[in-house]
């Protein structure tokens, strides 16, 4: 029997989501990816509720009165506790919080600049083309160590919003471009001459009619941006660079680092793995996705 055809956009879009998903299912390393991400997700989720079980599982402030240095994993500590006696378990649930936070705001914004950049640019050309374009050189041009260090001493703090801010106004530029290629093809198709005949505004065009047809585009590139921006955390935070108010992945390996423990595999080891196994499951959700958009690049 054949599927019944859509009677409005909407229903159309949600046919051809529920298509992309089932697509998506029938690839295994992005349900490997989708699984990792779930499970970071709860871990996430239990981290707000450990400081209520018991105040020595705050990832900050929760010092065990019974340990005053780091010690080895025990039943009370299930990863043991760092160099003061704050339980481990508890910061790695923090640092995926911060993950979270950090990776998704940094790339929805980096990707509705991008996004909005690309689509402007590909469909009034000229010299809003060339205007915008320059600016994204401009962007794709500036060093990010350098600049957060001027911006946390311009700003008089560290700060974690600080930090998705810089990640986010340097991170748009590539997928500018991806868009505004895409944007120049598009534009030139029938249903753009048709929406223009019957009066539709650029904007309506713009975001209406040729948008929604570059958003899994935006979506492929959101993915690799949210592992672009964890990796970029925990390597800022290594350094000494990120927001000492709020425990991440980063902050941990610095802690560990500056108190000469490198070498306590319970402390160094699971932050690290933890840094690997999420970016590895937004490089794998980005992969099945990159196969959805790409149909050069599907199983035939």
């Amino acid at each position: 029997m054949d599927e019944q055809k859509p009677r409005t956009k909407w229903e159309a879009r949600i046919q051809q989501w529920k298509k992309s998903w089932e697509m998506y299912k029938e690839n295994k390393i992005g349900l490997v990816g989708i699984g990792f991400l779930i499970f970071f997700l709860v871990f996430a989720l239990l981290g707000f509720v450990m400081p209520h079980i018991d105040p020595i599982y705050h990832p900050m402030t929760g010092f065990d009165p019974y340990i005053v240095s780091k010690s080895p994993p025990s039943t009370t500590h299930l990863l043991g506790t760092d160099f003061w006696g704050r339980d481990i378990l508890s910061q790695l649930m923090s640092g995926a919080q911060i993950a979270f936070l950090i990776g998704l705001t940094a790339a929805v914004v980096a990707v509705a600049i991008g996004t909005t950049v690309g689509l402007v640019s590909g469909y009034y050309g000229g010299a809003t083309d060339t205007l915008l374009m320059r600016t994204v050189d401009i962007v794709l041009t500036l060093p990010f160590l350098p600049l957060i260090i001027v911006v946390s001493a311009a700003v008089g703090k560290q700060s974690i919003w600080v930090l998705v801010l810089i990640i986010a106004l340097l991170s748009w530029g590539g997928i500018s471009r991806v868009i505004r290629s895409q944007t120049l093809s598009l534009k030139q198709r029938p249903f753009v001459e048709a929406a223009r005949v019957a009066g539709a505004t650029d904007a309506r065009i713009i975001f209406r009619h040729i948008g929604p047809n570059v958003l899994p585009l935006s979506f492929l590139y959101m993915s690799f941006l949210v592992l672009g921006a964890i990796l970029t955390e925990a390597g800022v935070s290594y350094l000494g660079l990120g927001d000492p108010t709020r425990v991440s992945w980063g902050i941990m390996l610095q802690w560990c680092r500056t108190t000469g423990s490198t070498f306590t595999w319970y402390w160094m080891l699971p932050p690290g793995l933890c840094i690997t196994m999420m970016t590895l499951s937004f490089y794998l959700i980005g992969r099945a996705v990159d196969e959805i958009v790409n149909p050069r690049l599907r199983k035939r």
